[in-house]
């Protein structure tokens, strides 16, 4: 991906990793767009970052994402990059009994809200030179996290669907990343003090830095052991990670 000259519409970009992503990319000359659902934290970033711009969308919602994209190729017609990056994870109960709001909740914000919105705007996309579709996904797509299991699934199904649509499109001008973090300081989990995540500054630098490459999947250091998942043994290695995690959370 090119790093410069573009026009970039990151949903979620209110804080987190898609804050960090909006103003590291915002640096370096591009004109960004962010969205979420909380009009404040929109309003601090782009107060932080002149010249930045923002639409309120809530991703879970058909009719926003129909409101936002008319908005955005209106408005911002050059707009050549899409990074979907809203995103919700909660502790679940995979071993008892599963709230079904919070499965429906996790599932339509983080599998169908990222699918809907790049296929609204696909048809733009297509047009326009130098164009990326990029996914946040987690290392836990490919190793889960037993205490979040439903996020973690809706995760590895957007891997594959990023696989998918990669090889749907690899004749047209769309390029399609997939950013797969590790474990970061955000407000994910209460992690912003978790002295075993990845600092949020650190993670962005590295990113960038791989954003900047013909890579198709953004890895930190940190998430290749993950991404190295090793196949049939793939449960030893799934149930030793959350034999760790258990005991770090339980201390």
């Amino acid at each position: 991906m090119k790093l410069t000259g573009n026009t970039i519409f990151i949903t979620g970009g209110g804080s987190g990793i898609g804050r960090g992503l909006a103003e590291a990319l915002h640096k370096r000359g591009n004109k960004v767009i962010i969205s979420g659902r909380r009009r404040g934290h929109l309003d601090e970033v782009v107060a932080a970052n002149p010249g930045m711009s923002a639409i309120e969308l809530d991703i879970a919602d058909p009719a926003s994402i129909e409101k936002v994209t008319a908005k955005l190729i209106a408005d911002y017609p050059d707009f050549n990059v899409l990074i979907n990056n809203a995103g919700i994870m909660q502790p679940d109960q995979a071993g008892g009994h599963i709230d079904d709001a919070l499965m429906v909740s996790t599932i339509t914000t983080n599998l169908m809200g990222p699918i809907r919105m790049t296929s609204a705007l696909l048809d733009h996309l297509k047009t326009r030179n130098d164009a990326v579709v990029a996914y946040t996904t987690s290392a836990l797509a490919f190793v889960p996290l037993a205490a979040t299991a439903v996020y973690s699934s809706t995760k590895a199904a957007l891997h594959s669907y990023i696989l998918s649509q990669s090889f749907m499109l690899r004749n047209t001008k769309i390029q399609v990343l997939e950013i797969a973090p590790p474990w970061v300081r955000t407000d994910l989990m209460n992690s912003r003090e978790a002295e075993q995540a990845m600092p949020l500054d650190a993670f962005i630098d590295k990113a960038i830095a791989v954003l900047g490459t013909e890579a198709d999947e953004i890895l930190v250091e940190r998430a290749k052991l993950f991404r190295g998942n090793p196949g049939p043994e793939e449960r030893n290695l799934v149930n030793g990670f959350n034999a760790q995690m258990m005991e770090m959370l339980a201390g």
